[in-house]
């Protein structure tokens, strides 16, 4: 019986680290990431937490904007303008979802792109396209930790048939953006996708990000295939909050190599971001 890969974040994001950590210790001094964060929404206390947490651990500085679920957006755009002058804060993010009534990308295009650790300013999103990765870029944290995934656990990328569930600015596009640099052939599915099963069963690298639990199952994929959940959704199980994803681990990991939620790009994510942040540090010290 074959053994297929559980594809853990744990020791990739470690990886990661450890490497940003001796870069920002040859720094005249840490370097800063500032959080912004609206409101009370659970999970994203729980992200934010994990990120100060992680960041200090290897030596970059944080600091954190709290703010009020019904805070006008010209407000918000007042502490970013803000962030984007004061010297001593590196990168920033935003932490995402925003309040409805607050238009996420006006905001984003707000952020300075060499203080855009999230990597969600348009001028960023195009160099993912233009496929320019140079030293005042700051690409997506999440689509860089899925590649990170890939290339740790020898995904063969090179003209494979990579299949993307998901449309998202933030993960489905640039991600697929970064596979096509790699020499996949990309396919993006989504939500209007009809017979999705027919795309996902030809797929040697699938990357599921629809925000739909337990929609890939075992039958939907290829024997052998590298499959990473990037589907992050809080339910209620017997009465306990879990996150779940988007594929039936318990039974896709006995047909393919897969990512678990959590575990899997969660710990990326949070390791690229900072890894983004030393990177500002850096191009900052160099100006």
């Amino acid at each position: 019986m074959i053994m297929y890969k559980i594809i853990s974040g744990k020791e990739p994001a470690e990886e990661v680290l450890r490497e940003i950590e001796q870069r920002a210790k040859k720094l005249h001094r840490k370097p800063m990431l500032g959080i912004i964060v609206i409101g009370e929404y659970k999970p994203s206390q729980i992200y934010v937490k994990r990120k100060i947490e992680t960041a200090t651990r290897i030596g970059v500085d944080t600091e954190v904007h709290r703010l009020p679920e019904e805070i006008e957006e010209k407000e918000l755009v007042a502490l970013i303008e803000k962030l984007n002058q004061d010297k001593k804060v590196d990168g920033y993010i935003v932490q995402t979802p925003l309040p409805h009534h607050i238009n996420n990308q006006h905001v984003f295009e707000k952020i300075d792109p060499h203080k855009d650790v999230d990597g969600f300013h348009p001028r960023n999103m195009g160099k993912v396209l233009l496929n320019v990765f140079n030293e005042n870029m700051f690409p997506p944290a999440t689509p860089s930790g899925v590649m990170r995934l890939l290339h740790h656990y020898g995904a063969p990328i090179d003209g494979a048939n990579a299949v993307v569930i998901g449309r998202s600015n933030i993960v489905g596009k640039p991600v697929a953006m970064m596979l096509l640099h790699h020499n996949a052939t990309i396919t993006i599915c989504h939500t209007r996708t009809h017979e999705l099963a027919n795309y996902t069963r030809n797929a040697d690298i699938l990357i599921v990000a629809a925000g739909n639990p337990g929609l890939i199952k075992a039958d939907m994929v290829k024997e052998g295939a590298y499959v990473i959940d990037v589907g992050t959704t809080r339910v209620l199980v017997e009465g306990k909050d879990k996150v779940v994803g988007d594929v039936d681990f318990e039974n896709v990991i006995k047909k393919a190599h897969c990512s678990p939620v959590p575990g899997g790009v969660g710990p990326m994510t949070v390791a690229m971001l900072i890894a983004n942040t030393v990177k500002a540090a850096e191009y900052h010290s160099k100006r």
